[in-house]
């Protein structure tokens, strides 16, 4: 959990100001409603609701006493067999408060678990189930044992949308008074989505961010928010590929070493925009397939030590050879 002022400012209390997932959301609903619910399994990537629906449905469950039947843990601080044996268990098998006959278990970040936690957890699933239900959280459903997946209903997440983002920066403008809303134009708009990538809680820290340094009467521009998210335009990493597709290698080197120096970006993350700007060059299909293929093996050889320097000149030189190509 974030600890930006915005996040847990707009964080939603209620099922209908929940952003996004709107299948996911109205199936919870139903079991919430009802009275019962299954286990439940959260799967997707960072920011985008997991940690925020598991919170209204403990607040619409239990109303005020929520805390008190609430035990929320982050299993990549405590994985080990320890934390499902003495915290879980002490807290499962005692009776609820209020008229919910369950209690809830919150584990974030559950694919952090240990597989011998995850056999404890199976266990404890099934002898529990009439005072406890489990919402577990993970970025990798993968990486829980299939037991434990069976025994829950698994929910996908993803992530939200460009015209969801748009609805939340406008709340974020519109709630944080009118000297904000000089910033409210489609191009800052677009520059959000770009560098939030659909993570709501990017969004909320960098918006947070830029606001915070901006001058009263200075209206945002896309360069404050790609500075403040160190993060390349789309325009330069084109430009980087542009030249070395056309054969100036020199040129293409150097632009991409300065907006390296620029942001002081990672190779990761400069690969990782590269990849995404291959599709918006002037070469044909054929050709951009082959650079993504290569991008993958250029982020590998980074991931496994190799030096992101000369990494980037390899990925720049193979474009180079492709674009001559005829």
């Amino acid at each position: 959990m974030t600890s930006s002022i915005w996040t847990e400012k707009y964080r939603p209390t209620s099922f209908s100001e929940v952003r996004g997932q709107k299948d996911i959301v109205e199936k919870v609903e139903a079991f919430v409603k009802s009275g019962n619910m299954p286990h439940l399994l959260f799967s997707g990537p960072a920011g985008v609701g997991k940690t925020t629906l598991a919170l209204v449905i403990a607040k619409e469950l239990f109303g005020e006493n929520w805390r008190a039947n609430v035990l929320e843990l982050n299993a990549s601080d405590e994985r080990g067999i320890d934390v499902i044996r003495v915290k879980v268990k002490d807290f499962a098998r005692t009776k609820a408060i209020g008229d919910v006959p369950f209690k809830l278990i919150y584990l974030d970040e559950s694919d952090a678990l240990t597989k011998e936690a995850q056999q404890a957890l199976r266990r404890t699933m099934e002898n529990y189930t009439r005072t406890c239900r489990f919402i577990l959280s993970c970025n990798y459903s993968s990486k829980i044992l299939d037991p434990i997946q069976s025994r829950c209903a698994v929910f996908r997440f993803k992530p939200l949308s460009k015209e969801e983002i748009n609805e939340v920066i406008n709340e974020i403008i519109k709630k944080e008074g009118s000297d904000l809303s000089q910033s409210n134009s489609p191009e800052v708009k677009d520059a959000l989505f770009e560098v939030s990538g659909g993570d709501c809680r990017r969004l909320t820290n960098v918006m947070q961010s830029c606001f915070a340094i901006k001058k009263e009467g200075i209206s945002l521009t896309p360069e404050d928010i790609y500075s403040m998210a160190s993060v390349a335009k789309p325009k330069e990493i084109n430009e980087v590929l542009s030249y070395a597709a056309k054969g100036d290698f020199l040129s293409s080197r150097k632009k991409l070493l300065d907006i390296m120096l620029q942001y002081g970006l990672s190779g990761l993350d400069v690969i990782k925009q590269i990849q995404k700007e291959i599709w918006n060059i002037s070469l044909d299909d054929q050709r951009k397939v082959q650079l993504v293929d290569k991008c993958g093996e250029v982020e590998f050889r980074m991931v496994e030590g190799s030096d992101e320097y000369v990494q980037l000149e390899s990925f720049l030189a193979f474009v180079v050879l492709v674009g001559q190509k005829v």
